[in-house]
């Protein structure tokens, strides 16, 4: 437990932090399982449109930093490559 006001402070801070960093995670990773999903199941039509919605989430997410700008760039590559082996 804090003593001094600035540790409450900090403490406080921290915690309005995780929270809002914890969003942008989950979403991110709902919306790159909703990708996955969809490759799995061979449905075309939500691929294309389950990739773009997941891009724009992970670069929202790099751009909060809540994830790294080189992660985010690795995990949009890497679903990019898995959607186009799968179309193909």
């Amino acid at each position: 437990m804090a003593n001094v006001p600035s540790a409450e402070k900090r403490n406080r801070q921290r915690l309005k932090r995780r929270a809002r960093n914890l969003f942008h995670l989950t979403t991110m990773r709902t919306f790159v399982k909703r990708v996955r999903t969809a490759l799995d199941a061979k449905d075309t039509g939500k691929i294309a449109e389950a990739l773009k919605a997941a891009v724009q989430i992970i670069d929202k997410a790099a751009q909060k930093g809540v994830i790294d700008k080189k992660a985010a760039s690795r995990k949009i590559s890497r679903l990019t490559l898995a959607v186009r082996h799968a179309s193909a």
